[in-house]
């Protein structure tokens, strides 16, 4: 697998931003707490790797589909103020567990730690460092306590007081790497971008946005990069899964999927009807052409009805995911 395609591959709760922001924001809070899913059996809603933040009354990211949260926020309140490790097992494989009021009506087991934000003095530089993109995330867990979080050069380690696990077994330590975000770069902004951005900030991509048009810069407000030169986005491609040209634009287009012939991003997505995307393929050289082919999607979007740039956008975010899916791990 290419780094390219290897960049889009789907983490272990489809987006993990959200509670690692809500970690940083929170990581002094001794009401605190990051719930992280150890491993999983059978069938569950999330999967080893997933998170949780918890704080006061406050939660972002969910490990079920809201039947366990309340437990969790409970427990997880009790291991912030204690400053402590804690572990829960839930373990709905039997026809009694199935059956019973509180069940998930899932038959699976997950097994989850509770950690106290506010005893893990450093945490805010590792997510820092892992928000800012294009490095991996190493979580290391064992059951007496110890605790590491690593994001290449910046990393902490912490030996905090744990509670037993509510489960014995053999594994007693666990390395969950979590993958940097997958990138994607916008060349060109248009009506459609502010709900683009937003679709895709949501499903859990990194956007860089190149417009150096002053008309179309606050269209890009939601983009976690900006430029205003291509050659200055592309200096280094390969940390991109994907590109859309989106200038609106053919001089520029033209321009955008000649840079882009000479690079290894793996999908790229042309806006506009059949026959521009012919009128320019026909300008670029057929060598262009040939490397341009497999990776070239264009009209770029799935065909699902509407019109305007809301369903635009809509289209375009739900092609990625689906290729997302394809190429990645579904």
């Amino acid at each position: 697998m290419t780094p390219a395609a290897g960049a889009c591959r789907f983490l272990a709760a489809g987006n993990p931003r959200p509670v690692l922001e809500a970690a940083l924001a929170a990581s002094a809070r001794t009401d605190a707490a990051l719930a992280l899913v150890l491993d999983t059996e059978g069938s569950t809603y999330s999967r080893a790797g997933a998170m949780a933040l918890f704080a006061g009354e406050g939660q972002a990211g969910w490990l079920s589909g809201g039947c366990l949260e309340p437990e969790l926020a409970q427990r997880a309140g009790q291991a912030a103020l204690g400053g402590r490790v804690d572990w829960i097992e839930i373990d709905t494989r039997d026809d009694e567990d199935l059956f019973s009021g509180s069940a998930v009506g899932c038959r699976g087991r997950l097994r989850i730690a509770l950690l106290p934000l506010a005893a893990m003095a450093g945490i805010a530089d590792v997510l820092q460092a892992w928000l800012q993109g294009g490095v991996v995330l190493e979580r290391t867990v064992n059951d007496s306590g110890d605790v590491v979080l690593r994001t290449g050069e910046r990393g902490a380690q912490w030996q905090l007081p744990a509670a037993l696990p509510e489960w014995s077994g053999d594994v007693s330590r666990w390395s969950l790497p979590l993958a940097p975000l997958p990138e994607i770069l916008l060349l060109g902004a248009g009506p459609e971008s502010p709900a683009l951005l937003r679709l895709l900030r949501e499903l859990g991509w990194r956007t860089t946005l190149v417009e150096p048009r002053e008309r179309w810069r606050d269209a890009g407000t939601l983009a976690d990069a900006h430029h205003e030169a291509m050659d200055t986005a592309l200096r280094d491609s390969r940390h991109y899964a994907a590109a859309l040209v989106m200038h609106h634009g053919f001089e520029r287009d033209r321009d955008a999927l000649d840079a882009l012939a000479a690079t290894q991003v793996a999908f790229v997505g042309l806006l506009g009807p059949p026959r521009r995307r012919d009128d320019l393929l026909g300008l670029l050289s057929p060598s262009q052409r040939e490397v341009l082919a497999g990776r070239l999607h264009a009209p770029v979007g799935l065909d699902l009805g509407g019109q305007g740039p809301e369903a635009i956008a809509l289209s375009v975010a739900a092609q990625l995911q689906q290729w997302r899916a394809r190429t990645g791990e579904a």
